[in-house]
């Protein structure tokens, strides 16, 4: 197969209608191999005789001789009919001359030679070629008779029917062709659209690869994208935790001198100052190291534990902080729900939509979780005031910070939701917001079994 998609286009359906036409078109040859032949030696001699017998006595033309011979020969118990022609190949023994025997005689003239056909119910053969008084005559039989023909020869008897089926056989073989161009094509898109939605680590399958042609090579190409894309942006990820992490040292020292600043009694409004926004960046690096380990999904490993006993101690600190404040907390989980995960990067997720969910409920928050075929179906929802509906696509962003109710008086830097997404997107999950009516927000997480 050449390796050219166009040349493989190009082919695929010239061969499909040159195949089509050629069927259709050598059936009437076939038949007509199959039904002419030349003149079988008995009937040849047949023929040979009655010629004779006129020769030898002319007045029989003139006589009933041609209708008696009918009358009383036949060919193994078969009536025998005879058909006599002059010059200029007017039947002359009689008016009933059927379409089959007329349509024989104009053959027999293009082959300029005695044959025989078989009709469909009957075996038609001459010419014999005679001469009297100067006058040139033709001789022909007729034969009822059938023989086999091959099966295929019933499509040239119903006409309807085989174009019907040639239009069937090239839409098959149109779609052969389709399938073999539209299958690694869909496999491109499948794994482009997961690229899309976050899943890096996707690549089109070996079979598209594998290709030599145009579609082959732009899989491959794919899959060095993905490659690259995926390097850079773990590298970037990696950078990042790396960054925050030295940056821990220096801050380390600013905390010490701080201490001993202290302890030296020069405690002043500027050092406290010090001392506040130097917890505030330590809380911020802390939660931008857990957002670059949760990308990375290192130092952890997935193990297939139930997910009511993974989230325990999330669920305890959830209860016994929306019992501080005053809420009700409603959890429902099925304990035969178990899955593979990574144990600390769901319940962090969890934790963090909880805590959301507490702080800005009004008095009820609920987590239902259910499974369904091979997904996991978490939902969180609570009765505040919901988030700004043209904001709800951009909440699970880093640093993203919407000006709503529900983040005035927030004192983060918008990672935790960032967190939560990127830990659900490492259990190859997906996670949506929306807000519920008449308020509130309804948070739906859906996970990989």
């Amino acid at each position: 197969m050449p390796n050219r998609l166009f040349i493989k286009l190009l082919l695929g359906f010239w061969l499909c209608s040159s195949l089509i036409i050629a069927l259709v078109g050598l059936l009437p040859l076939l038949q007509q191999n199959h039904d002419r032949a030349p003149i079988p030696p008995h009937l040849q001699k047949v023929l040979a005789t009655i010629a004779q017998r006129i020769q030898e006595n002319p007045t029989l033309l003139k006589s009933d001789f041609l209708r008696r011979w009918e009358r009383h020969r036949d060919m193994e118990g078969k009536p025998l009919r005879l058909y006599l022609t002059n010059s200029q190949g007017q039947v002359i023994n009689t008016n009933r001359v059927s379409r089959g025997v007329r349509s024989f005689m104009l053959m027999a003239d293009e082959e300029k030679q005695p044959i025989s056909h078989q009709f469909k119910d009957e075996l038609v053969f001459g010419p014999h070629q005679f001469t009297l008084e100067g006058e040139t005559y033709y001789l022909y039989g007729r034969l009822p008779d059938t023989h086999p023909r091959p099966w295929f020869f019933f499509f040239i008897e119903n006409k309807l029917l085989t174009l019907s089926l040639a239009i069937l056989m090239s839409g098959l073989l149109c779609a052969l062709l389709a399938w073999h161009l539209g299958k690694p094509l869909s496999s491109l898109k499948k794994s482009a659209d997961a690229l899309a939605e976050g899943d890096l680590s996707n690549r089109v399958d070996k079979a598209t690869t594998q290709r030599n042609d145009e579609i082959g090579q732009l899989a491959t190409a794919f899959n060095s994208m993905a490659d690259s894309i995926e390097a850079m942006v773990k590298n970037q990820q990696r950078l990042m935790g790396d960054i925050s992490h030295e940056l821990r040292t220096p801050l380390t020292r600013l905390q010490l001198s701080l201490a001993l600043a202290r302890k030296k009694g020069q405690q002043t409004t500027e050092t406290d100052r010090i001392a506040y926004e130097a917890e505030q960046l330590e809380q911020l690096i802390a939660e931008l190291l857990e957002l670059s380990r949760v990308k990375l999904s290192t130092n952890e490993t997935k193990v297939c534990l139930g997910l009511a006993e993974s989230l325990s101690q999330v669920l305890d600190d959830a209860e016994f902080e929306a019992d501080q404040q005053g809420k009700k907390i409603t959890i429902d989980i099925d304990e035969a729900i178990e899955l593979s995960h990574y144990p600390k990067s769901l319940s962090r997720a969890i934790e963090n939509l909880l805590r959301n969910a507490i702080r800005y409920a009004k008095s009820d928050i609920h987590l239902h979780a259910s499974q369904t075929g091979g997904q996991v179906q978490i939902t969180i929802k609570d009765d505040g005031p919901g988030i700004d509906p043209a904001e709800l696509e951009s909440i699970f962003k880093p640093f993203y910070r919407p000006d709503s109710a529900r983040q005035r008086e927030s004192g983060g830097w918008g990672l935790g939701l960032a967190i939560t997404e990127a830990a659900i997107s490492a259990h190859k999950g997906k996670i949506k917001a929306e807000n519920r009516e008449p308020h509130g927000l309804e948070v739906n997480i859906s996970l990989p079994t």
